[in-house]
């Protein structure tokens, strides 16, 4: 996996008092690889053969790269919720997860406002969702461009509560996918 600033991990969040109340950790995933063979809805699409080698990958690089996951808000998409599930069955501890029909084919600005009526005693959350928005709401919160293939992730840190998401830069602590 792509990595930025210093060494193959992200480092573990402060244990401070004040900066463990304003540090958060906004963990962007797209969804693995699905399937267009069959004929269903795009809401129901399901993933292929690679998207079911490629979720468990990335579940990997998390259990090992983060500290802990408060909450996942997921797409009600099929492909969306799969990779969760691949994803998360490879973390020690599972976080609670919610399933939130604002992140389907969202823009970034619908992201943007899921991602700041998060709950402020979540302190790192993983988005499942979708590109463009993906992408987008990358470029929004960081000002960097970065290329969201399937099953990729993007680590974003910033101070403040989740309310307050966007109303200054954040930091990109890495992206790309696991493999």
């Amino acid at each position: 996996m792509a990595q930025r600033h210093d060494g193959p991990s992200i480092p573990e969040p402060s244990t401070d008092e004040q900066t463990a109340r304003s540090e958060r950790t906004l963990i962007l995933l797209r969804h693995a690889k699905s399937d267009w063979a069959g004929d269903e809805a795009d809401i129901d699409r399901p993933l292929n053969g690679r998207g079911r080698d490629q979720a468990p990958l990335a579940g990997r690089w998390l259990a090992s790269s983060v500290a802990g996951i408060d909450l996942a808000v997921v797409s009600p998409a099929n492909r969306a919720v799969t990779t969760w599930e691949l994803v998360s069955a490879e973390l020690g501890a599972r976080p609670a997860t919610r399933i939130d029909e604002r992140a389907y084919a969202a823009s970034a600005g619908q992201l943007l406002g899921v991602v700041r009526e998060l709950p402020d005693d979540a302190v790192t959350v993983v988005l499942v969702c979708h590109n463009p928005g993906i992408e987008s709401l990358i470029a929004l919160l960081t000002g960097e461009s970065v290329r969201m293939s399937t099953s990729a992730l993007a680590v974003i840190a910033f101070e403040g509560d989740w309310s307050a998401a966007g109303l200054a830069p954040a930091v990109l602590r890495a992206s790309g996918r696991a493999e």
